[in-house]
């Protein structure tokens, strides 16, 4: 298990250097001067070009990556082209609105996922079974941000039940106030996450319930019930800590969409004021750091899986 970890620890290295590689090839493509941010309607071009040269943008391409690779090796990811602040600080500031708005999700999801997935496959294309499936459909196929726009609709707009954007209201500071404005957002966020879990833990079940060991079960005098969710659950949730890391690829584009939508203040909207401004040290500070998570995400599921699951430790 160790030497295992390890190995894996070791190729995060390769694989974010090439994604660094990529993502800075990548900005180097798109159309656009990071300069034009700065310049004014009278600006000379000397100053411009003085400008250019402060921000070490009149070098090649291969050079910038170069300077910008050997600062990162020693935890310097560069400042903003915007603000001129230190971009792992900014990173640092935002991760902790980031960090709770993917996990209360996830935990949304999942909670309300295995207990609706489970009953599904017990009632069987019978009415809660359809009426299951027709909610997981559009749940799978609502786009995030329209999903996003309607309920800030309703419930914001009509209703005046919640507030539409932000983390907190100006004058308050209770932490009743930041759970109503994080209603919406993770709402948005777990919808189509809770769609996909539910359909998996439903297809599991199903075939869970064809083995043997549930037959035997019932023959000695289980309760339905009893077996669904002492024994078949077992089962069904090792795969679901696989899908979970796989998901959070998905998990960190929904939170960008959701967070700019809802004017959250994560990493996600920092990144889209990034793009839309040619930062490039951002865009790439926030991409290796979306890479990393994705890599330990991986890891630490398939660590999760062998506890979960002694055959994994006997066959490696």
């Amino acid at each position: 298990m160790k030497s295992t970890i390890v190995k894996r620890l070791i190729q995060i290295i390769p694989m974010l250097l090439f994604v660094s590689i990529i993502c800075f090839g990548m900005i180097k493509l798109a159309p656009g001067d990071p300069v034009l941010s700065f310049v004014t309607p009278n600006m000379h071009p000397e100053d411009i070009e003085r400008m250019r040269q402060s921000l070490g943008l009149d070098k090649p391409a291969y050079i910038q990556y170069l300077l910008w690779i050997k600062e990162a090796l020693s935890g310097n990811l560069g400042y903003s082209l915007i603000n001129h602040q230190p971009v792992l600080e900014q990173m640092l500031d935002r991760l902790p609105a980031t960090a709770g708005l993917m996990g209360i999700s996830i935990l949304i999801s999942v909670v309300l996922a295995i207990p609706i997935g489970l009953v599904a496959a017990a009632h069987r294309n019978r009415w809660i079974d359809k009426v299951i499936n027709i909610l997981c459909y559009i749940g799978i196929s609502i786009p995030v941000f329209w999903l996003a726009i309607l309920l800030i609709y309703v419930f914001a707009i009509q209703l005046h039940w919640l507030p539409s954007v932000g983390m907190r209201t100006i004058g308050e500071d209770s932490f009743w106030d930041i759970v109503k404005h994080g209603i919406l957002p993770c709402t948005v966020l777990s919808f189509g996450f809770l769609a996909v879990y539910v359909r998996y833990i439903r297809s599991s079940t199903l075939s869970q319930l064809k083995e043997d060991y549930v037959q035997i079960q019932l023959a000695y005098g289980s309760s339905p019930k009893l077996v669904l969710f002492r024994h078949i659950l077992k089962h069904v949730l090792l795969p679901i800590i696989t899908l979970l890391g796989m998901s959070l690829a998905d998990l960190v584009a929904g939170a960008i969409v959701t967070e700019t939508i809802f004017s959250w203040p994560g990493i996600g909207s920092l990144g889209m004021t990034a793009v839309k401004g040619m930062d490039y040290p951002m865009i790439m500070g926030i991409t290796l750091f979306s890479s990393l998570m994705l890599i330990l995400g991986n890891l630490i599921a398939d660590i999760l899986y062998r506890f979960a699951d002694p055959r994994i430790k006997s066959t490696r």
